[in-house]
């Protein structure tokens, strides 16, 4: 009897312990603020097993039921499904694990405390790293910024060439005062709709930014004429004679030079430069330019040539040519932007120039399926590139001249020399050439009146 009744002792303190004691739930987590989550209903037997209270994992400012942290101030409810979803299980990390005997089901498996906007599963799958707070309802203004919105419609409304024409306004405020001033340890905002003009910066900075929104609004999308001519020779000796009318202008990129010139000697230059054989004028259109917008001056042609052979047994002769595609020639694109009174020039130029010199030809022999040989052949083309792009200022009443040095043809020509038609196969170089830009404002009678006129004061800053 005494034996009997050890073991009714022993099977009921194993049935408080161990079977009881699975059907428990886990300890209480402790309550979350007014605004957090409502309390997570209990673990199903099936889905956890239980833990003493001091293995329990413990709440932290910001977190939930669900393991997600958060910033306290942005803490949203979690809805009592996804706090309680069945087949997870509390890990000590605070984070949701699926329980050793039983599937989570796919809304157990999504993120926990996610309403019906949530992001993306890829943005919630780990935790940040760097600390992030809301910030205040204020823009910082350690340095002083004031807030301004300029009215731009009187220009925008009349250009109608672009979609944007306001993003026209911007880079030339990005050009006018440097990128590095918006992207610093200053916060700033630049940002343009079709109307207006909205800038967060220093009142130094203001007083520039007005300046260059004035420039804009002034002319209200006047356009300026201009002769834009492109021009190559193919030594560059002409200096010699021209070198007494010519004003030297800093150029900050290496072997360029600029220069500035009346239009009178600019006329001459032209004309003795025209009677030499090496000439060629690739371009010299009349350009109609809204003020501050650009336009671009091309000439390219497609060149192809055979890229790679892929192998097709089902075509004949059980190869496919690939073929490739280059574009050869120049782009020149020209960006203006007048002074208030018309008298000064501020320009964007640049330039670029593809140019194809040679095709290497790879021969190539191929074992076709019907055991024969076919002889083909790839190309591999030698290209060369030029790229320049620089601002330039000058006086509207006088000619600018750029000479971008010996670079490669902007219009390739063929480059072995022929007697009658027939190629000489002597070794050539490529084709060079000295090129040349002229540009010159076309002044209108209104432009020469305020030119005449005592200059406008600046803008006081």
């Amino acid at each position: 009897m005494l034996s009997r009744a050890l073991f009714l002792a022993a099977l009921v303190v194993f049935w408080t312990t161990v079977v009881r004691g699975q059907t428990m739930p886990p300890a209480a987590i402790p309550a979350a603020p007014p605004t957090a989550s409502p309390p997570a209903a209990a673990v199903p037997p099936s889905a956890s097993a239980w833990r003493p209270a001091a293995e329990q994992p413990h709440s932290m400012p910001g977190t939930h039921a669900g393991g997600a942290v958060r910033p306290v101030a942005a803490e949203t409810p979690v809805a009592p499904e996804a706090a309680g979803a069945p087949g997870r299980a509390l890990s000590p990390a605070g984070g949701a694990g699926s329980a050793p005997v039983a599937e989570p089901s796919a809304a157990a498996a999504a993120p926990m405390g996610v309403g019906p906007a949530a992001p993306s599963a890829a943005d919630l799958s780990r935790r940040p790293i760097a600390r992030v707070t809301s910030g205040g309802n204020t823009l910082p203004a350690d340095r002083g910024q004031v807030w301004r919105e300029y009215d731009i419609s009187p220009y925008t409304m009349r250009v109608t060439a672009t979609e944007r024409p306001e993003q026209a306004i911007i880079d030339w405020i990005l050009r006018e005062t440097g990128y590095e001033a918006w992207h610093g340890d200053t916060v700033a905002v630049l940002s343009a709709s079709k109307r207006s003009l909205r800038v967060y910066h220093t009142p130094q900075m203001q007083a520039a930014v007005a300046d260059v929104v004035d420039r804009f609004v002034a002319s209200e999308a006047d356009s300026v004429a201009f002769s834009l001519r492109l021009i190559t020779l193919d030594q560059p000796n002409w200096r010699t004679r021209a070198q007494r009318f010519l004003k030297p202008v800093n150029v900050q990129t290496p072997g360029v030079s600029a220069w500035l010139m009346t239009r009178d000697d600019a006329a001459g230059l032209l004309a003795e430069l025209q009677r030499r054989t090496d000439f060629r004028e690739h371009s010299s259109p009349h350009l109609l330019v809204a003020n501050g917008q650009s336009t671009v001056v091309s000439a390219k042609r497609p060149r192809g040539y055979v890229r790679d052979l892929l192998m097709r047994p089902d075509v004949w002769p059980g190869f496919e040519s690939q073929m490739g595609q280059l574009e050869e020639g120049y782009a020149l694109e020209f960006n203006p932007l007048l002074s208030l009174d018309r008298r000064v020039i501020d320009a964007s130029l640049k330039c670029e120039i593809d140019q194809l010199e040679k095709l290497t030809t790879v021969p190539m022999d191929i074992a076709t399926a019907q055991g024969g040989r076919q002889r083909s052949k790839v190309e591999v083309p030698q290209t060369v590139h030029f790229r320049f792009h620089e601002r330039f200022r000058w006086p509207a009443d006088q000619v600018l001249v750029v000479g971008l040095g010996m670079v490669a043809l902007p219009i390739p020509v063929d480059s072995k020399p022929n007697l009658a038609g027939i190629p000489l196969p002597l070794n050539t170089s490529p084709p060079r050439g000295d090129l040349l830009v002229f540009i010159d404002a076309r002044t209108t009678a209104a432009d020469a009146a305020r030119m005449a006129a005592p200059p406008l004061a600046e803008r006081p800053r």
